[in-house]
This record gives C-alpha cells, sequence and structure tokens, in this order.
C-alpha cells in the first residue's frame, strides 16, 4: 500500500512543526524500532555548499529531537541522483523528506533518477513521502512559475492539477496569475493553496486532513474551499 503524502507550506525542520511531523512518525506501525527518516535539500542544491549542510543539520536534528533514526542524503545534482550509494537507504527509509528551493530543479534533478526511483519504490511500500514548499509542489501535474509568469510539468501523483505552497504569504500582484491558474482548471480538476506552516497528509485514494497554524485552500474553476487544522477532505 502507498504511503502517506505530507505537502508542506512551509516550516520544514522548525518546532512549528513539531506536532505534524510527529503525528507522521506516529502514523508508522514499527514494532518497537525507531523511525528511519532520509533528509534531502536537493532542491537547494545550486544555493552552494552551506545552504546544504544547512538544510541537512537542520533535518537531522529536528528529526533527532523526535525520535528518529536520521540520515541526510546529499543528492544535490543530477550525478548524486544516480549515485547507487543512496538507494539501499532510501529504499529502506521509512519516511522521506524534501526540503524547500527550486521546484523546476528539483524536478529536472530527480526525475528518472536513481534516488527517485528508490524513494517511489519505498513509498510504494508503505514509506511516508514529505515535501515543503517546492517538495511538495512537484508532485501535482503541473507547476507554477512566479518567476517566468508560466507553468512547466510535475509528477502528477497527487490528484491537483497545481500545488502551490505559502499561499497565504503570496503577494497581491501575483494574484491576477493565480486567477489565471483557476480560470484554467477544467471540470474535475483543482489547485491546492497550502498556507505557511501547515501541511496537507493523505494517501491516495482516502481521506486527507490538515495539520498546522493555518488552511489548506483546494479550488476548482467555480469556487473555492478551505480547510483548518484537523479537517478532512477527499482529493479523488
Amino acid at each position: 500500500m502507498n504511503g502517506l503524502i505530507s505537502l508542506v507550506g512551509s516550516g520544514e525542520y522548525l518546532s512549528v512543526m513539531n506536532d505534524t511531523d510527529r503525528y507522521l512518525l506516529d502514523s508508522l506501525n514499527l514494532n518497537g524500532r525507531k523511525p528511519r527518516v532520509a533528509c534531502l535539500p536537493t532542491a537547494a542544491g545550486r544555493e552552494g555548499a552551506g545552504s546544504v549542510s544547512r538544510w541537512l543539520a537542520m533535518g537531522v536534528q529536528h528529526f533527532e529531537a523526535l525520535g528518529a533514526e536520521v540520515s541526510p542524503v546529499r543528492v544535490i545534482d543530477r550525478a548524486t541522483a544516480n549515485d547507487p550509494q543512496w538507494e539501499r537507504l532510501l529504499e529502506n527509509a521509512d519516511l522521506i523528506y524534501f526540503s524547500g528551493g527550486d521546484p523546476g530543479y528539483l524536478y529536472e534533478t530527480m526525475k528518472d533518477s536513481c534516488a527517485w526511483h528508490a524513494a517511489q519504490r519505498a513509498w510504494e511500500r508503505g514509506a511516508i513521502y514529505a515535501g515543503c514548499s517546492a517538495g511538495a509542489m512537484i508532485l501535482g501535474r503541473r507547476m507554477p512559475s512566479f518567476r517566468l509568469a508560466g507553468t512547466q510539468a510535475g509528477f502528477g501523483i497527487v490528484p491537483a492539477t497545481y500545488i502551490v505552497p505559502h499561499f497565504d504569504a503570496i503577494p497581491g500582484i501575483w494574484k491576477p496569475f493565480l486567477f489565471g491558474l483557476q480560470r484554467q482548471l477544467r471540470n474535475g480538476e483543482c489547485m491546492l493553496g497550502v498556507d505557511e506552516n501547515t501541511a496537507l497528509i493523505g494517501r491516495l485514494g482516502s481521506e486527507w486532513v490538515v495539520k498546522g497554524r493555518s488552511e489548506v485552500h483546494v479550488y476548482t474553476r467555480a469556487g473555492k474551499q478551505s480547510y483548518s487544522n484537523g479537517e478532512s477532505l477527499m482529493l479523488d
């Protein structure tokens, strides 16, 4: 059975997400052993070694404090994404976490890579996929690009045309762009807006629940519905 997916608007590895990440870890049935967490800073791969190391250190500190066994996975480009040293580690992870950065770079780096296929095998056997900001965006059918005022392909794993993080913090100047994306939606399609310090957690074909400080917004061509902490919804 495919594992849970956590779409995070912002706040990865910060104390504001402790309850949300504890909820993820508590959902695992591990017969008493520590959960194995793999943290990938791939979306920040072009930001330099200092940024990558900072994300890795934050991930290790955060999840170790929650009682997990944590592996920093320095997959930052196509070469490291295809390095076989990471395959077994990712296949055996219980929770795989992609932190934020550049969604287009993350998608192009992971697409058809050994690391991505290993992560998918873990998820297919029940591991959790958690993605913050860029890590969430790549799971939609397409990704909005605010810099280019356009869209590009995503993996299409979550049944949403677009997944937009930091939703409550998007400047007003971009509201017409978001309205345009909404108007492009066809019948049966949706756009998800995930507020900062908030996550939408669920499993394909099942119920999803909102966790965190703010809201998740589901847009269709006809309108919008917002959901707060503890409220559930269906995406399929």
